[in-house]
């Protein structure tokens, strides 16, 4: 067949089917939009499955830097990663995915704190319609910290969430989730290494592990608490944080700071309840801490709740999160 021939039908075969070709130059009329299907809002003849309500909808991890405020009143930058969900009624296709980040993104240039929250939460509900909606902010956020002895310091990076939640009735919950790494060394261990050195004047090491309390706090009306006051809380309660830059003196301290504040998972648990059971700014809160075992295969855990009516549960079962 000739080249002619070819030609001819390849021309005919593209004229038989769609253009495969990205036009570069098209430009979007209102007339044009008017006419592109809308698929979530195509009413309920179409809803596959069961027409029942749908708690949460809506997209995870879209991630932009986002401006934070320090304690001492200094504006940093983060990325953050955002989860916005919405409710949606029995009836309704779907929601407007697109919707919830654009939403967000008309509020890129604010300084977070979980009160802003309150305000994307109720532009959701007005331009999504939605009778409940939920937003949450990751973030990782720096804190200078000092050695122990020697004049070393390091940035410590804390995992964060500020948590956002607005119900049926426009009642507004903000909470922060805060994680705190530690060492714990075992009470058991220590006496058994000890009898050991005493009985039979063998040496022993007692064991001790990395371990993590995560702490989330709903703030109460009216109070603000910061990424550091929870950082202080937890310091406070633990003590035994773990160290970003170490000379050998800080390393022989840091061995003598977990001989004097030996904890089982249940002591640390009770330990940062009572400053958080003491703040005035806290309405409601809930610890959960994972020892990640030397000594066994499996990681001690524990979680403890203040009790709060309708508050935070203590059904946290997420300890995999908790590895550190």
């Amino acid at each position: 067949m000739s080249r002619e021939n070819l030609q001819g039908k390849s021309c005919d075969a593209r004229s038989q089917g769609p253009n495969r070709v990205y036009d570069r130059n098209f430009k979007v009329t209102q007339e044009y939009k008017n006419t592109l299907p809308d698929m979530q809002n195509s009413g309920s003849s179409t809803i596959q499955g069961a027409n029942v309500p749908i708690i949460q909808v809506g997209i995870s991890n879209f991630r932009l830097p986002l401006r934070f405020m320090t304690r001492s009143g200094e504006q940093i930058s983060l990325e953050a990663s955002v989860t916005g969900t919405v409710s949606l009624a029995a009836d309704y296709k779907g929601i407007n995915m697109s919707r919830i980040m654009r939403v967000f993104y008309e509020f890129e240039d604010r300084v977070f704190t979980p009160e802003i929250l309150e305000e994307i939460l109720r532009e959701y509900k007005a331009q999504i319609g939605c009778s409940r909606a939920r937003l949450k902010l990751s973030f990782n956020y720096p804190i200078r910290k000092p050695s122990l002895r020697s004049d070393l310091s390091g940035w410590q990076y804390y995992a964060c969430a500020y948590e956002g939640i607005i119900d049926d009735l426009d009642t507004f919950t903000r909470r922060v989730h805060f994680d705190f790494v530690y060492s714990s060394a075992c009470p058991c261990s220590a006496e058994l290494s000890e009898h050991a050195r005493e009985a039979r004047n063998i040496y022993a090491v007692p064991h001790s592990q990395r371990s993590k309390a995560r702490v989330s706090v709903e703030v109460r009306k009216g109070y603000f608490i910061t990424i550091e006051d929870l950082q202080q809380i937890c310091l406070g309660a633990l003590l035994t944080e773990t160290q970003v830059m170490v000379k050998r003196e800080d390393e022989q301290a840091f061995a003598e700071l977990n001989g004097a504040q030996l904890k089982f998972v249940e002591d640390a648990a009770r330990l940062v309840y009572e400053p958080l059971d003491a703040d005035e700014r806290i309405a409601d809160f809930q610890v959960a801490c994972a020892h990640l075992e030397s000594l066994h295969s499996h990681d001690a855990v524990a979680v403890i709740n203040k009790g709060v009516d309708k508050g935070f549960s203590g059904n946290f079962d997420d300890f995999r999160s908790l590895l550190c």
